[in-house]
């Protein structure tokens, strides 16, 4: 499974038939909106080129890092 993290601005260009998420409403977002994400196997969908690709443990880590928006400070 390869994960792309894209601005929400780009959604309209992301065919759902060529992704493992089905349409927007199944999408994770950043906390401030601005960002989601998609994940696919095999070749890459042509809208996708040029982006970033990440492995399971590499968007694991971003999605688990406070720093970079994905999730809220753990209250202490």
């Amino acid at each position: 499974m390869i994960y792309v993290i894209i601005n929400t601005s780009d959604l309209d260009s992301v065919d759902f038939s060529q992704v493992i998420e089905t349409a927007r409403e199944y999408l994770r977002y950043n906390l401030d909106g601005s960002k989601t994400f998609v994940k696919f196997e095999g070749d890459t969908p042509s809208f996708l080129d040029g982006k970033t690709q990440y492995s399971y443990e590499e968007i694991m880590a971003i999605l688990q890092d406070y720093d970079l928006g994905w999730i809220e400070q753990d209250p202490e």
